[in-house]
């Protein structure tokens, strides 16, 4: 065991040490108080504060973990080795930087407690982020730190070990469109074919007509191959379904159909389900609750992961409710439009609520990135070599390589036949 001295110990020193020590690295700790305890201590050990006690290994603090509350901090990144980082330590700190208080920064997603513009749809901005604004949102930052700390830890305390970790891979599949042409309903699809015909959209009359009739399958009718995918265990799969409404009209179904209903029990049968919560739900707790109890009702049971439409995180009140409906995992820390780490880890860790200062029970699984934030200019090639890169890091460090995929991705299009392959390869 590692005993951890600080002064003070607070709610957010035990959460970050934590999850540095405990999640990503496997290592057991303890913390004291107490000089005369950690002096006594006859196995490894570090002191944590703004001086050392004597030739322990010692990590010089920034006070960002001993206060409380969110406050506007200047901060100055800086290169060390292959990565960056932040809170930059005195000559006497084992470590060159405060790896500690940069992780509760980005991992707590202090930075977006601060005052900023929100886009269009009422998220935090990628282009507010520190990872981005300083170009490292394509790193696992907190767990690069965290296996620079072991590294260094060994070669202080060459007898310590650590529980072996490996690398995991979980992909995530979104259903916002469930079917392009099925299960819209008589005036939907009414309004669909009348609109194809004022548009000219010959092509897409006919093959709607085929589909609605019977005569061929929906595009986006990629199901089955989902569920022979989760059978031969090439991948560990979540399947996200809606059960609100969405805004746009003529993409959106009827989710009240029984066809769909039981599409949704047929995959779960088989698979991971979650639940996709809808955006008028993300504004309305009952909504919120009602849908929680539909998708639970359908699948006989318990949600284990939720997402949010659009991946709306307001915080802390988004994270709040699903805590209230006892939900145990996130899956939205991911951002739209930029492939990376929103909270620069590939290790799940549990949402911290910096206006209760509080450790809460709700996991938050970050992705490595949206399918929806590959950028259109690149060509396939490009594309593969940038999730390769992303792949590639994760691996280092033993982490949780996750991509949030929509069900459109895989469906028949251009692209379906690259995704199909990223979903099998990584």
């Amino acid at each position: 065991m590692l005993l951890i001295y600080t002064p003070k110990i607070t709610s957010r020193i035990t959460y970050v040490f934590k999850h540095i020590c405990i999640r990503v690295l496997g290592l057991d700790i303890g913390f004291t108080s107490k000089i005369e305890t950690f002096i006594a201590h006859q196995g490894p050990k570090l002191s944590y504060g703004i001086q050392p006690l004597g030739n322990e290994f010692f990590v010089q603090a920034n006070q960002l973990l001993f206060q409380q509350g969110v406050e506007s901090i200047d901060i100055t990144v800086r290169d060390w080795e292959e990565t960056k980082c932040f809170f930059v330590c005195g000559e006497k700190s084992a470590l060159p930087f405060d790896i500690f208080a940069a992780s509760f920064y980005l991992i707590s997603r202090y930075e977006e407690y601060l005052p900023h513009v929100k886009d269009e749809l009422g998220r935090y901005p990628v282009t507010e982020s520190l990872g981005y604004k300083e170009r490292f949102l394509k790193q696992p930052v907190v767990d690069i730190w965290a296996h620079k700390f072991k590294k260094a830890l060994v070669t202080y305390f060459p007898d310590i070990t650590f529980a072996e970790r490996t690398l995991t891979t979980h992909h995530f599949v979104e259903v916002e469109t469930p079917y392009k042409y099925l299960r819209k309903g008589v005036f939907r699809s009414l309004v669909c074919f009348i609109s194809d015909i004022i548009k000219f959209r010959f092509k897409t009359f006919f093959q709607r007509m085929q589909v609605v009739f019977g005569f061929k399958k929906d595009p986006y009718d990629v199901y089955d191959w989902l569920i022979n995918l989760v059978k031969k265990g090439h991948s560990k799969l979540t399947v996200f379904f809606i059960l609100g409404e969405t805004p746009e009209f003529i993409t959106s179904i009827n989710t009240e159909k029984p066809k769909y209903l039981e599409l949704i029990k047929h995959v779960a049968d088989y698979m991971q389900t979650g639940l996709l919560f809808s955006p008028l739900a993300l504004t309305n707790f009952n909504l919120l609750k009602e849908e929680k109890n539909r998708m639970e009702t359908i699948t006989n049971k318990p949600i284990m992961q939720s997402l949010n439409y659009n991946y709306l995180v307001n915080l802390p009140e988004i994270y709040r409710n699903l805590i209230a409906l006892e939900i145990p995992s996130d899956c939205s820390m991911v951002y739209e439009t930029q492939p990376g780490f929103r909270a620069g880890t590939c290790t799940p860790f549990l949402f911290y609520d910096l206006d209760y200062e509080i450790k809460t029970p709700l996991l938050i699984h970050p992705m490595a990135f949206s399918s929806k934030a590959m950028p259109a200019t690149l060509s396939m090639s490009q594309k593969e070599a940038l999730v390769k890169d992303l792949y590639h890091k994760v691996s280092e460090v033993n982490g949780t390589f996750s991509i949030l995929f929509n069900t459109i991705n895989i469906a028949e299009n251009s692209e379906s036949d690259f995704w199909k392959k990223i979903i099998t390869s990584f």
